[in-house]
């Protein structure tokens, strides 16, 4: 899966954001480039945040940016991947919801967002894949991930 994501231009790396809405944001920024979805999508995404608080947090350090499966804006299913180096806070007084590691996804219909969400929960209840994605700095670095961990 790593591998895949590299192949079709969806990883990303930035140092830190001044706000977890910005965060977000740019973690669709691969997306939208491509037309994968729209801008109307990453706004559904931080209002749904914004009304249900840090529900996309899954494990500490680890983001999946998404809203309901078939929402406006989404043009293909895909997931993008992108490490900030600087945790992003979400909520002041709860630190294990800081996030690093934010794995953006799209998904046209029920099938392929549960399709997504068993991907990358494969790749996400493996330890050592997660701590490794911690140390990346580039694409190289996720390659390297990918052939060591067969992703």
């Amino acid at each position: 899966m790593l591998r895949k994501l590299v192949e079709q231009d969806l990883v990303q790396f930035e140092n830190e954001f001044d706000t977890w809405q910005d965060a977000v944001k740019s973690s669709y920024d691969t997306m939208l480039k491509q037309n994968i979805v729209e801008r109307a999508y990453i706004d559904q995404v931080i209002k749904s945040i914004e009304e249900y608080g840090p529900y996309i947090v899954l494990l500490p350090n680890v983001a999946m940016p998404h809203a309901s499966q078939g929402a406006v804006g989404v043009n293909k299913s895909a997931i993008a991947f992108m490490k900030v180096e600087k945790a992003v806070v979400f909520e002041e007084d709860n630190r294990e919801k800081d996030a690093q590691l934010f794995f953006a996804l799209a998904a046209l219909d029920a099938n392929q967002h549960l399709e997504n969400i068993t991907q990358l929960s494969e790749l996400l209840m493996n330890e050592d894949v997660v701590e490794a994605l911690k140390y990346a700095k580039n694409k190289d670095d996720l390659l390297a991930i990918a052939d060591k961990f067969n992703l």
